[in-house]
């Protein structure tokens, strides 16, 4: 069975969980006659990328699709767009903490998604989570992710639709700081409409 590879991040900021890996990790192992290979990443400019490629390589997957935190945001919203910059507000998870600097001196400034947007969040407000398309994924880690992996693809001739999608905080996470939130149940939703999606596109 082919796979889709399927990726979360572990918590980062203080936080003792990531809402990404928590919705990664309880789909289902199968979706849309799709195998899901769950990857839990470092939140590490420089490792996350590393261990995505390596699984790219290793396993060879159908279509490659990257969750990340994006607290403050109120729906789920699909990027289009990775851009060739890290600027962090915060350290990384290495101590790692970049200033307006490229992701690759030699690389395009920017890469467009590969997979449906459009779609995806169309499905994803049908099955009644609100979900939006963005335009900036911001220059922390995950945009660094969703430019790299484009980016490897590119550089080695893959034609693998991948992209990349933000969730907002749990409910837990905002307890004593009010923000939006969103549940697990209603992440997981929408990450499975998602693929239902991308598994359609791909048939």
């Amino acid at each position: 069975m082919q796979q889709i590879l399927i990726t979360g991040f572990e918590p980062f900021g203080g936080e003792t969980i990531n809402p990404s890996w928590e919705a990664v990790r309880i789909l289902p192992d199968t979706i849309g006659g799709y195998a899901l290979r769950k990857l839990r990443l470092p939140v590490s400019f420089t490792s996350a990328i590393r261990e995505l490629e390596k699984s790219v390589r290793e396993n060879s997957p159908a279509s490659i699709v990257c969750i990340g935190q994006a607290g403050g945001r109120t729906a789920v919203t699909p990027e289009r767009i990775g851009i060739n910059l890290m600027d962090a507000r915060i350290p990384d998870n290495d101590g790692f903490s970049p200033v307006e600097a490229p992701i690759d001196p030699n690389g395009p400034d920017a890469y467009f998604s590969t997979l449906p947007v459009t779609a995806i969040v169309q499905a994803m407000r049908k099955a009644g989570v609100p979900a939006q398309a963005s335009l900036s994924a911001g220059t922390y880690v995950c945009n660094s992710l969703l430019y790299g992996t484009l980016h490897f693809l590119a550089q080695n001739g893959l034609k693998i639709p991948a992209g990349f999608i933000h969730v907002p905080f749990l409910p837990q996470q905002v307890l004593a700081k009010p923000q939006p939130s969103l549940t697990l149940e209603q992440l997981q939703t929408a990450l499975t409409a998602a693929l239902e999606t991308i598994a359609a596109a791909l048939s």
